[in-house]
């Protein structure tokens, strides 16, 4: 297996957005790097940090990355770094919030439209298309009349914190099962619960 997958978390830069909503991208990219007993670096080619290694013994190569150019602008240095590992747009898969899920529901999917979603636009204008997979990550609807804008950059509520590593964990396991046995499976196993 020397083919590569690029997982990328998608959050923002910098301690005060550390802990907010719009990060878990973030968050599930610093577990798997843990899974896999690799460290993230400053990548020399692209706006982001990097980890490699391989899923599991023998398993299949995997960049990990944190695009360091804020939300918005993902699509710059996903682009970037697909070029340079030579990673196809199918063996891309974006780790990010979702608004339309509610808080606890994790779900694979491949490909669609962006629902909004700033980083996902990115994305598929910088790829080029939007064949690549995505670990959806349900933070809710925010409470009624706040803006989904301030929503997604406000830190997880106390209530929510509980859960979270379980949760964060849960996704690693999504992210897992997609390079490892593919989207259709990582559905199978995970979109139902």
């Amino acid at each position: 297996m020397d083919e590569s997958w690029l997982v990328l978390g998608l959050g923002n830069p910098g301690k005060e957005y550390a802990r907010n909503r719009h990060n878990v991208g973030f968050l599930v990219a610093d577990l798997l790097a843990g899974r896999i007993g690799a460290k993230f670096g400053r990548h020399r080619r692209a706006v982001a940090e990097v980890a490699e290694g391989r899923l599991g013994y023998g398993g299949p190569k995997v960049v990990l990355a944190k695009p360091l150019t804020y939300m918005n602008l993902s699509g710059g240095p996903a682009a970037a770094l697909a070029q340079f590992y030579k990673v196809p747009i199918g063996q891309v898969i974006a780790v990010h919030d979702e608004l339309d899920l509610g808080y606890g529901q994790v779900k694979a999917k491949l490909g669609g439209g962006e629902g909004g979603h700033n980083g996902l636009r990115s994305m598929s204008k910088s790829l080029g298309g939007k064949e690549y997979a995505r670990v959806r990550f349900g933070i809710g609807r925010p409470p009624g009349r706040q803006d989904p804008a301030d929503y997604v950059l406000s830190d997880f509520s106390a209530v929510e914190r509980k859960e979270l590593e379980f949760l964060v964990d849960r996704a690693a396991d999504v992210v897992e099962a997609i390079v490892t046995q593919g989207v259709e499976a990582a559905q199978n196993a995970y979109n139902g619960a």
